[in-house]
């Protein structure tokens, strides 16, 4: 699984430093991180209206349009695919790191 999202990230990167004409991901970089992150808002939000909805192959092909609006996120921020693979591997070792609940968690 790791490779795919490295070989995306490489790719995404890539159309950054080697524009190439009707690219997409080279549109979004060229319109700014604004156009980004409005692509990453409304994914997440098709995402998690598709989850509702439970069709999970609607889901999954949201869930892989917000991972890639993110990852263009990330190479517009210069910030590196391990970074966020390496906090994700440190979160993963934690063990009881329940925070504590707010009311209103306990009614949803």
């Amino acid at each position: 699984m790791n490779d795919t999202l490295q070989r995306l990230y490489q790719v995404i990167l890539d159309r950054r430093t080697t524009p190439r004409e009707g690219s997409y991901t080279c549109y979004l970089f060229e319109r700014g991180l604004d156009k980004i992150l409005k692509k990453v808002g409304e994914e997440c939000a098709e995402t998690i209206i598709a989850a509702k909805n439970g069709v999970q192959e609607d889901t999954v092909g949201e869930i892989s349009d917000l991972i890639y609006h993110l990852m263009v996120m990330m190479v517009d921020q210069d910030i590196p695919l391990s970074a966020v693979m390496k906090e994700l591997d440190r979160r993963s070792l934690k063990i009881g790191n329940l925070k504590q609940f707010h009311t209103s968690d306990h009614e949803s």
